[in-house]
Formats: structure tokens, C-alpha cells, sequence
């Protein structure tokens, strides 16, 4: 008699609360990443990791659970983990909008939490009819999946990989603390160019000192680490501050187009007037031509879908995953959360929505959510390029429109679309990873759908956390905050939100630099990342790119495995290490009426 097949462990107490942990550790570390540097990180990666050290590890090794650590337990782990990490990318992009509009005190928080719920929750549904056209018909390449699918498939090392992500932890906590404005034992930014000017006895003034003036490098380990998981892929982002600094910024001061300054103040003058606003206009080019470029996919995403309901009209499904049917309650359920929140925002903007025009917003941003999460399902599974802030930037665009400018319910819709959108990026990554590893598709949806509601919440909280007491020791964040402003430890920038709340302020008054943001937008497809770049001080874009450097030399000499063995955990380490070392702070600061 042959022995029964062997029952792998899959949804299990212990994979779900490590997977809650960690997804609300990585939402708090990577708001504070994309305040700071501008854009989302992926935590997939970093859930698998640790999964295998602590259900593998400890679980198998430590408590002798039998089969704990199985690579499809460990793939639950990783999806709730991700599924609720990828709402801080949503919120980071278009919520913070509002308080640099001046806005704190004049939205309901809770609306808005609600808002990115019904987001969260609507990205997941669009997924479930296209996961079997897409992943196993179509066989789209998902590459993010592919890559968590390799680290599942090598459960070796476990140990190693958590012992390595505490020594980044420490060390940026070390640093972290030595560079903070409470104790300050060394500076966060060194002046490299300053240094070079003094020592070769040069005066700042001229293109020269510009290009030397404006050569900083910040010491944060955040920087740093997160160019060490991006590699040659961020490499885009680091070649843009060069260009800023080195090239552009110099020109425009040899043909006599800047202010007359020298030292700090032409690189202050260089940066605010020039700089900064074509990097804007980079952005909202780069963002609006990633949209463009996904369109064609959605032609194969309508395909798809209209493939897909043909396979199940004829049986095509199977019970391991949920039925199509629930793209159509989750639509009609979406439309009344989005009704909801367009009537609350509507009356406690003064009233001035008709019931007819909450109507017709609810239906506009349905029919936009599941429009935007179709072309980054196909996108997403081509190229592994979600075009978030772009998608975003239309949805509120469209409902400053229909709403006659009401900023407060535009951003709120703008929430929903950005986590929406992330999550169904998110989701088909995760069943793509499941699909290689052979995990069960309806397991996944039933978790991810289960800790959808975590995700926004915890971001909105940290936003309105670094807003009321940033780590600069200063209230508030963007380039206009005290910290951004003097060049202090800890300087949150928040590229993408200061893009969407300067769109809203052209749109609303017209005064916008629109030369600058039109010479951005010509070379928008230079890209996102570029755009970013010279938005940013190039202290934060140089540490970023000697970790890309960094990445690249040590897989030229070690070979992939070993950033995936090595460099990964590490790298996150550094990450968290600094993000969860200044909002505990923060917190101190708050808590001790330091705001």
C-alpha cells in the first residue's frame, strides 16, 4: 500500500501573525522611505527571509514543530506581509498632499482611511477573474514574483539572512542615533564639495561652485540601503542628480540665468528656481507617459478578462480559486464605499455636492479604480512597471473636475486609486510566486483579502506621526519644512505628494512655473526616477547611488546568489534600522510635548 502523500502546512496561525507583523513593521519603514526618497519598496523579499529564519528556524528547529517552514507557509507569510506594506506607496504619493496644502485640521482622517480601504480591497478583486488567463494561459513573466519565488524555492540559510538583517538593524540604529539633532555626536550630511573648494582655496561662486557647492553626502543608512536592493535598476536615479548638479545646474550659471549668489545661496537659488520645479515637471511628464506607455496593455487586459469569463462560464475554474462572480460584488461593493465617502467629504466640505454630482463621482472613480487595475495587471506582468503616481494624478485631476475643485474628496479618491492600484500590482506578483511554488491561488486571496483594511490605516497613522514631529526635530515635512530648508538631520523631502499638491495649486490658481514644468514634461520619458533625482538634494540621490554602485560591484564579484543571501537582508536592515529608530523618536519627542 502506497503512503499517504505528505500534507505540507499552508495557512497556519503562526505564518499569519508573522505576516501581520512584519506587513505593519515594512508599511512604517517604507512610509518613511518614500517620504524620503520618493518612491515604494517592495517587501516581499524581505518576508521571505525572515519567514524561513523564524517558521524554518525556530519553529522546526528551535520548537520541533513538524513541517513548520514549508515553503507555501512561508508563501502565506509573504503575501499577507506584502499585501499590507503595499498601501504605503498609496498613501505616501497622495495623501501628504493635503498637509502640504495646509489642510490639517480640515479632513476627516477616518473618511480617508475608509476611502483606501475600499481601494485595498477593490485591487484585490479585480485580480481574481485574470489570474488564470494571465498566469497560466498568457503566462506573463511578473518578474518580482519570479524573483520571490527563487528565494522560496532556497530555504537555506535561514539563520544566516536573520542574523545578517539584525546586524543592518544595529548599525543604522547606531548611526541613526549618532547623527540625530538630539545628540548629534556626527553630522548627517557631509559637505564632500565645500571641503574641496576650502582645501584648494577656491571661492563658491561661478558654475564650479555650484557643481562643488552642491556635492553633499548624507550618511543615512536608509539611502544607502535602499540603493543596495535597487542595483543597476536605480542606477536611472543617480545618474539624474549627477545630471542636476554637474551638468545642468552649471550650465545655467555659466549663461548668467541665475541669480547673482555665491556659496549655500546659489545652490539654494539654483535648486529652488530651477531645479526643483523642472524636476516637477520631469515627474508629472514621467508619470503621464508611464499611463500612456501601459495603455496598449489595456487592450490585452479587456482581452483577457472577456477570456477569462469565458472560462468560467464553461467550467474553466477550479474550487483553488475564488470565483469571477466576485469582481462584480466587489465592484458594486466599491461603488458604495466610494458613494459613501463622496457624500460624507461632499457635506462636510460646506454642502455644496449635489446628490446627482456624489452619483456620478462614486461611478467615475469605480469605473477608474477597475480601469487602472486592468492596465497594471498587464503591465505589471510584462515589465514589472506599475505606473501608480500617474494613474493617480489623473483620478484626481478627473475629480477636481467633476467636484469643481473640492481638494479634500480629489485627494481621498486619489488615495483609493494609488492603493488600488498597488495592490492588484501586488496581488498578481504574489499568485504569480504561489503558481511557481505551488501554492493554493484561493489560500492567497483569502488572507490577503482578510488583511487588506491593515495596510492604509497604518500608513495614514505614520504620515500624520512624521508630520506632527518629523525626525528633523521639526515639525512637518517637504522641501519648505524647517529640516529640508536648513539641510537638517533627517530631512523628509516627500517628492511625490510636493508634485500633486503643486498640480493642485497650478490647477486651482494658475500661477504655476508652467515653462519649467512644460521643459520637465518634453522629457518626461527620461522617467520617473530621473525627475525625482533632481527634485531631491543630491546628498540623499549620491548616498542612493553609491548603493547602487556598491550592489553592482558586489554582484560583478560574487554573483547574483549572494545578493540574495547576503546583500537583501542587510540591506533591509539598514532600512528599517533607521526608519523605525526615528519614528520611536518621534514618538519619545511627542509623547515627552516636544511638538
Amino acid at each position: 500500500m502506497a503512503a499517504a502523500a505528505p500534507v505540507y502546512r499552508e495557512i497556519t496561525t503562526a505564518g499569519v501573525v508573522l505576516g501581520v507583523l512584519q506587513g505593519v513593521i515594512l508599511t512604517a519603514s517604507f512610509v518613511y522611505i518614500g517620504l524620503k526618497l520618493g518612491f515604494g519598496l517592495s517587501g516581499s523579499s524581505v518576508a521571505a527571509i525572515m519567514g524561513f529564519a523564524l517558521l524554518r528556524g525556530v519553529g522546526r528547529g528551535v520548537l520541533k514543530i513538524p513541517g513548520a517552514g514549508s515553503i507555501v507557509e512561508n508563501n502565506i507569510n509573504q503575501t499577507i506581509a506584502s499585501g499590507i506594506n503595499t498601501a504605503s506607496s498609496g498613501v505616501v504619493f497622495t495623501f501628504p498632499a493635503l498637509l502640504l496644502l495646509g489642510m490639517e485640521g480640515q479632513f476627516n482622517v477616518w473618511t480617508i482611511i475608509a476611502a483606501g480601504v475600499a481601494g485595498s480591497f477593490m485591487g484585490i478583486v479585480v485580480i481574481i477573474p485574470l489570474r488564470k488567463q494571465l498566469i497560466e494561459i498568457e503566462r506573463l513573466r511578473f518578474p518580482s514574483g519570479v524573483a520571490v519565488a527563487t528565494i522560496l524555492k532556497s530555504p537555506g540559510a535561514g539563520s544566516e539572512k536573520a542574523i545578517l538583517l539584525g546586524v543592518g538593524f544595529a548599525f543604522a540604529l547606531v548611526l541613526t542615533l549618532s547623527t540625530s539633532g538630539s545628540i548629534g555626536l556626527i553630522p548627517e550630511t557631509l559637505s564632500i564639495g565645500n571641503w574641496i573648494m576650502e582645501a584648494a582655496g577656491m571661492e563658491p561662486v561661478g558654475a564650479m561652485g555650484l557643481a562643488l557647492g552642491g556635492t553633499a553626502l548624507s550618511l543615512s543608512m536608509a539611502n544607502f540601503g535602499a540603493g543596495l536592493l535597487s542595483g543597476k535598476g536605480g542606477l536611472p536615479f543617480a545618474l539624474g542628480g549627477m545630471l542636476a548638479w554637474w551638468v545642468i545646474g552649471p550650465f545655467v550659471v555659466g549663461q548668467g540665468w541665475a541669480p547673482e549668489a555665491s556659496g549655500e545661496e546659489l545652490v539654494g537659488a539654483v535648486y529652488g528656481s530651477m531645479l526643483r520645479p523642472v524636476g516637477i515637471g520631469i515627474l508629472i511628464g514621467g508619470a503621464f507617459a508611464g499611463v500612456v506607455a501601459a495603455f496598449p496593455a489595456l487592450r490585452g487586459a479587456i482581452k483577457s478578462l472577456q477570456s477569462a469569463a469565458k472560462l468560467a462560464k464553461q467550467g474553466g475554474g477550479t474550487s483553488e480559486e475564488l470565483s469571477p462572480t466576485v469582481l462584480v460584488v466587489g465592484l458594486i461593493g466599491s461603488f458604495i464605499a466610494l458613494f459613501a465617502v463622496t457624500y460624507v467629504e461632499g457635506m462636510m466640505g460646506g454642502g455644496e455636492l449635489t446628490i446627482g454630482t456624489v452619483v456620478i463621482v462614486a461611478i467615475a472613480a469605480t469605473l477608474w479604480l477597475g480601469l487602472a487595475g486592468l492596465i497594471v495587471a498587464q503591465a505589471t506582468g510584462a515589465t514589472d512597471i506599475s505606473p501608480l503616481s500617474g494613474l493617480a494624478l489623473i483620478a484626481i485631476t478627473l475629480m477636481l473636475g467633476l467636484t469643481g475643485g473640492h481638494v479634500i474628496l480629489a485627494v481621498t479618491i486619489g488615495v483609493a486609486v494609488c492603493i488600488a492600484t498597488g495592490q492588484c500590482g501586488d496581488m498578481m506578483h504574489d499568485l504569480k510566486t504561489g503558481h511557481l511554488i505551488g501554492g493554493v491561488p484561493r489560500k492567497q486571496q483569502l488572507v490577503q483579502f482578510a488583511v487588506a483594511w491593515i495596510g492604509p490605516a497604518i500608513a495614514i497613522g505614520v504620515t500624520l506621526l512624521l508630520w506632527k514631529g518629523g525626525p528633523g526635530g521639526m515639525n512637518g515635512f517637504g522641501p519648505e519644512s524647517p529640516a529640508c530648508a536648513e539641510r537638517l538631520p533627517g530631512c523628509l523631502p516627500a517628492p511625490q505628494a510636493e508634485v500633486l499638491q503643486q498640480m493642485i495649486t497650478g490647477v486651482l490658481e494658475g500661477d504655476a512655473p508652467v515653462d519649467k514644468y512644460v521643459a520637465g514634461a518634453a522629457i518626461g520619458g527620461l522617467g520617473v526616477l530621473v525627475g525625482l533625482a533632481m527634485y531631491l538634494p543630491f546628498e540623499i540621490t549620491l548616498g542612493y547611488g553609491i548603493g547602487c554602485l556598491t550592489a553592482m560591484g558586489i554582484e560583478r564579484v560574487k554573483g547574483y546568489r549572494y545578493i540574495g543571501n547576503v546583500v537583501v537582508p542587510l540591506a533591509a536592515g539598514l532600512i528599517i534600522g533607521e526608519a523605525l529608530t526615528n519614528l520611536t523618536l518621534t514618538m519619545i519627542k511627542l509623547i515627552g510635548g516636544g511638538a
